[in-house]
């Protein structure tokens, strides 16, 4: 990719979104500058970031003239302008089944574990009666175990792969990655899912994955 063209990602390191994102920018081969933008001190809500993403959410990529958000539509960017990328499979049953996996995470799981979701809850519970550090978690474990019990389910009675939807890597395992990064912070019981554990696994012991876990781009002092 020429140097002008060097994707800018809007990321925050401990957004499951902007992980997946840095996955399929690793997994391409693509170099990439970061601009962090801290959530805890409410910088995605700054004026200078809504001119970038109106909806105050990361990630955000500026690539050229283009300037992206919502981390799938990224990623099939990402996708399509890159030659041989195989992060969406050619085979029209096979993508499918990949879309399926990835939306259960990104579109059912995702959006009702979001923290800024979890936190409204917990301001309309009744914390006279349970505290809103007690309400948080459960809700999280019953939501993220009840969406990967279905995606294990979708996984077994097909061949054993190494990843999601055959021997490589997919829009699925980028998705899935992040979802049991945050599955294993709320303390979620993973025993029972022993397919999507072994693909983790998988991911994992690749340095596209590695690269882009929380833990190896936290800024210095964040929490």
């Amino acid at each position: 990719m020429p140097q002008q063209q060097r994707p800018v990602l809007y990321d925050y390191w401990r957004s499951s979104a902007a992980y997946r994102v840095r996955i399929a920018l690793n997994l391409l081969g693509l170099d990439y500058q970061t601009i962090p933008i801290n959530l805890l001190q409410r910088e995605h809500l700054g004026p200078s970031y809504r001119d970038i993403n109106p909806q105050g959410l990361v990630p955000s990529l500026r690539i050229g003239d283009h300037l992206l958000t919502q981390s799938l539509a990224i990623i099939e960017f990402l996708h399509d302008i890159t030659p041989g990328s195989q992060l969406l499979p050619s085979d029209p049953e096979t993508r499918a089944h990949t879309r399926q996996l990835a939306h259960i995470i990104a579109m059912d799981i995702h959006p009702i574990c979001n923290l800024g979701v979890v936190t409204h809850i917990t301001e309309l519970a009744d914390t006279s009666v349970r505290d809103a550090d007690t309400i948080r978690p459960e809700w999280m474990r019953h939501y993220i175990i009840k969406g990967l019990t279905a995606f294990e389910t979708l996984l077994t009675g097909s061949a054993v792969n190494r990843f999601c939807c055959g021997d490589q890597p997919t829009l699925a395992d980028i998705c899935l990655v992040p979802q049991i990064y945050n599955a294993r912070r709320w303390g979620a019981d993973l025993a029972a899912l022993p397919a999507i554990r072994g693909i983790d696994g998988h991911c994992q012991a690749l340095e596209a994955f590695a690269a882009a876990h929380p833990d190896r781009v936290k800024p210095e002092a964040s929490s």
